[in-house]
């Protein structure tokens, strides 16, 4: 666990200095804003969708650490997978960060997300670490409203 410990260190820490993906997106088919009041953070995420497909997605926004490196590597996930891909990493992703802390961690098809095993030792963090990923699922179903983590 430390090994995952220190990678998570890493790796967030780099997502948060240089996220990947980050701008707006011009020609946008879809968009959303998500807010998590607790921590501050604010993102907007844009999504170019064809015959169901994320040819593209970018994001803005400022926010903690934690909300920055996880719509960074969300952002390179997502890019080129289907809407069902990107809808199936989102439960996985979910279930990783809120699973009990006491148990195993099941990495199976998490790719670089593994990395935020680590935030559901620290239950205020899950809404800064799932911030995007709620903002994905609003954007995809195209609902218009603000996603808030509250």
């Amino acid at each position: 666990m430390d090994e995952l410990r220190e990678l998570y260190q890493q790796v967030i820490l780099d997502h948060n200095k240089n996220p990947r993906n980050f701008g707006e997106l011009a020609n946008a088919s879809h968009h959303a804003e998500g807010y998590n009041p607790l921590c501050g953070d604010r993102i907007h995420l844009f999504l170019r969708v064809a015959d169901n497909i994320i040819q593209d997605i970018r994001f803005t926004g400022q926010g903690c650490a934690i909300s920055k490196a996880s719509a960074s590597i969300m952002t390179s996930l997502v890019k080129g997978k289907s809407t069902t891909q990107a809808q199936e990493l989102f439960d996985k992703f979910l279930q990783l960060i809120t699973s009990d802390p006491t148990q195993p961690v099941e990495v199976s098809g998490l790719d670089r997300l593994v990395v935020f095993a680590g935030v559901r030792e620290f239950p205020l963090r899950v809404k800064c670490a799932s911030l995007a990923w709620h903002t994905l699922k609003s954007a995809l179903s195209e609902s218009g409203a603000v996603v808030t983590t509250e």
